[in-house]
């Protein structure tokens, strides 16, 4: 499996509850994490909260743009209505880095969550698109970002299925997964297919409504 420990990776959407939660647990692992926000200051806001958390000193906080160029692996955790907007103003800042999309776009309405049409097939298709000379991925869409924010939780019990087209890439992104104890990265096809991944999503939230849990999922047989 890649090595990843020397990997500084930042988070795009740092300061909100998914990209938080795994920018605690990489720096818990020992790597190194730069959390992105509009807001400089709100980034190294959050990144202090998380230093205190993790106990150890690996993450800080930057703008967006300097947080893309400064790391070697990005993390997409945005919300889907400034998706394209901000890959956009990052076209030159991403360029042959390693993109993690894990953005799921979801409407919701009086009957639950439910996915909502992209003209791409997917988030992670529009980043592909939009980033053209980045090596996009698509991973942890199915994460509960309550479970990673718990430290008393020392596992995180779930497959984190990693979708690219470019090997190297998803190896890495694989490997990024594993190193949160728990975790397991599992390769799960081409970009393309990244459509149910996402959508996948609204029925995980309606499982974990209705029984009031924090659902993953586990791939059998491996």
């Amino acid at each position: 499996m890649t090595e990843v420990s020397q990997l500084k990776v930042g988070v795009l959407g740092g300061t909100g509850p998914q990209g938080r939660g795994l920018a605690l647990r990489w720096a818990r692992a020992g790597i190194s994490v730069v959390l992105g926000s509009r807001s400089a200051e709100r980034a190294e806001a959050a990144a202090a909260e998380l230093r205190d958390l993790a106990g150890v000193d690996a993450i800080t906080g930057l703008d967006n743009a300097a947080c893309a160029a400064a790391a070697d692996v990005v993390l997409v955790a945005v919300p889907w209505d400034g998706h394209r907007d901000l890959l956009e103003s990052l076209r030159l800042e991403l360029a042959q880095k390693i993109v993690i999309d894990c953005v799921n776009p979801l409407g919701f309405d009086k009957q639950g969550p439910f996915a909502l049409p992209v003209e791409e097939g997917s988030a992670a298709q529009q980043a592909a698109l939009v980033l053209a000379e980045s090596r996009v991925t698509a991973a942890f869409h199915h994460v509960s970002a309550v479970l990673l924010a718990d430290l008393g939780v020392s596992e995180v019990d779930i497959d984190v299925l990693v979708l690219g087209d470019d090997r190297e890439a998803t190896d890495t992104v694989r490997a990024l997964a594993d190193a949160i104890p728990g975790m397991r990265g599992v390769y799960g096809g081409r970009l393309r297919n990244a459509h149910q991944v996402e959508a996948f999503t609204a029925n995980l939230i309606a499982i974990n409504k209705r029984y009031k849990a924090h659902a993953g999922i586990r791939v059998t047989d491996l």
